[in-house]
């Protein structure tokens, strides 16, 4: 089955790029698009896509209220990929916190683009984990939302064992799975097994999230 997406981008020449782009590829298919978060909402419990790519900056509803809306009212919501000018920007980081599972530059060259599409929605690697550590430094601090607190108060809950502390590590360094299980000289589906059990524990929808809380936590230094 192809990989679904949804188009969200207030700017028409955007979307026609992303379009050609990923609709140029056997295993994609561009299911809808529309130019506001606020719609995307609809269309997402319309279409079922598999990956939304997501504006993070609309005039109406921006990327980080529609990531929220969708996480919070969609059953079993898509991936969702944000979509910026700038890579190193406050907002992304806030959707990467509100719940998006990656970001990607809209300079990105096309080859890129089919790449951070295909590893968003099969989840099993963090899509430029460098880029993540370095908005984790710079904005990781939680302001006045407590974001560490909150974060060193779901590592502590979760009680990781050893071996899922070093998975979370690992994780945090950008290792997929294979990279993981072959660290470690297990099996893949053991390392699967751990950073489900790592997800559950931190409370994380996705590896994402549970390596922000990695860094916001300070379990992870993001430098």
């Amino acid at each position: 089955m192809p990989i679904t997406v949804l188009l969200v981008d207030d700017e028409p020449l955007v979307r026609a790029g992303l379009r050609a782009v990923l609709g140029a590829q056997p295993d994609i298919d561009v299911v809808g698009e529309t130019a506001d978060g606020a719609a995307a909402i609809p269309l997402v419990r319309q279409l079922r896509p598999d990956v939304v790519a997501m504006d993070v900056r609309m005039p109406l509803m921006d990327g980080i209220e529609a990531t929220r809306a969708i996480l919070r009212t969609v059953p079993e919501p898509p991936k969702i990929l944000v979509v910026t000018t700038f890579e190193n920007d406050e907002y992304v980081y806030e959707a990467l916190r509100a719940g998006a599972d990656g970001f990607l530059l809209k300079r990105a060259r096309p080859a890129e683009i089919v790449h951070a599409v295909r590893l968003v929605a099969e989840g099993e690697s963090l899509l430029f984990p460098a880029s993540v550590r370095r908005l984790a430094a710079e904005y990781g601090e939680g302001g006045q939302d407590g974001g560490n607190r909150a974060a060193r108060a779901a590592l502590e809950r979760a009680r990781l064992t050893e071996r899922e502390a070093e998975v979370l590590r690992l994780m945090a360094r950008g290792m997929s799975n294979a990279e993981i299980a072959a660290r470690l000289i297990v099996g893949a589906e053991t390392v699967k097994s751990h950073v489900s059990a790592v997800l559950a524990k931190v409370g994380a929808r996705d590896r994402t999230q549970a390596v922000i809380v990695a860094y916001e936590s300070g379990f992870v230094a993001p430098g």
